[in-house]
């Protein structure tokens, strides 16, 4: 699909990944709507949209809320005519223990991780299935192949992402509808406000998990899933290494990444529990990076997938012969 002249929608648009692909949409020449639930981000998002020459339209939404979503696909089509691309990029996340998630909270990730994708896909289906046309792209994680420790909600969340995009891809094939497209795009750890905002009931600051990528990198992977759909894409060799490894030695890549996720994933330094941004604005600042240094040199990102391979490769051969 052409990006130039195309109308696209991207949900969790204020900050981080929605932030970076919005502007990259714009910066090719798409129409973009924004939509997120922080006015003030949204606008700033906005203005740096239409300062790279785009059309823009900003949103306020709360993706858990079905009105809200479909009120977000009424103004696109009233303002530009039609939807082309709809980028579910808005997620929630808890950092805890399964056992110490308080139950609202486990709910409240999966109204906005899940049920969020859900309506804001059927809205964007609804639209280009009368178009004959369009490409959805749900933001997924590696977490979603791979889970770890800490992250049960989350993974779960981004798994079910995988499994909605499978099944939609088989109906549209059966109903014959060639040119309307499912996409998954699977980040490993981005460079984001994300653990700045994250819910946390581990008593520590979370911090991603090497190795780290941009939130650019992944708008760059995004818009080449528009460019020429496909059913899953990873961002970054690293996470391309590490799925294949789970495929190939999913007992060993889990251990290694259960134990390499309590070393790297919390800091030593003591926070309070916090909801972070789950229910509400937690004061941290919407912005693209999240000040991890996620501009690290390639070699590093690099070393980081040949260490992963390693792994597997000694896993394979400590396996017992049959």
């Amino acid at each position: 699909m052409r990006i130039d002249g195309a109308v696209v929608v991207v949900t969790g648009a204020s900050g981080g990944i929605g932030r970076a692909t919005a502007r990259r949409f714009a910066r090719e020449g798409a129409a973009v709507v924004l939509a997120a639930r922080r006015r003030d981000a949204l606008e700033e998002a906005l203005e740096e949209c239409r300062r790279e020459g785009a059309e823009a339209l900003a949103v306020p939404t709360d993706v858990a809320d079905p009105a809200a979503v479909a009120e977000l696909a009424g103004r696109a089509v009233a303002e530009f005519g039609r939807i082309d691309v709809w980028v579910n990029n808005a997620a929630v996340g808890i950092v805890a223990p399964f056992m110490e998630i308080p139950e609202e909270d486990f709910r409240r990730l999966l109204d906005v991780n899940v049920m969020g994708v859900v309506q804001g896909t059927r809205a964007a289906l609804e639209q280009m299935l009368h178009q004959g046309s369009g490409v959805v792209v749900n933001v997924s994680s590696l977490l979603g192949e791979i889970p770890v420790p800490y992250a049960s909600a989350y993974s779960m969340s981004k798994s079910a992402l995988r499994a909605l995009g499978v099944s939609l891809r088989a109906e549209l094939r059966l109903a014959g509808e060639l040119d309307v497209h499912v996409c998954s795009v699977l980040p490993p750890s981005i460079d984001t406000p994300y653990y700045r905002q994250v819910a946390n009931y581990t008593g520590r600051q979370a911090k991603p998990i090497p190795p780290l990528y941009t939130a650019e990198r992944t708008a760059r992977t995004i818009a080449s899933v528009v460019r020429r759909p496909r059913a899953e894409a990873v961002v970054g060799p690293a996470g391309r290494a590490m799925l294949v490894q789970h495929r190939l030695l999913p007992g060993v890549t889990e251990r290694m990444m259960g134990a390499y996720v309590a070393r790297t994933h919390l800091s030593r330094r003591r926070i309070p529990p916090t909801t972070g941004n789950l229910h509400g604005d937690p004061g941290v600042p919407a912005t693209v990076g999240g000040g991890f240094h996620g501009r690290r040199r390639t070699i590093q990102r690099q070393a980081a997938a040949a260490l992963v391979a390693a792994a597997g490769i000694a896993g394979l051969l400590r396996r017992p012969r049959s």
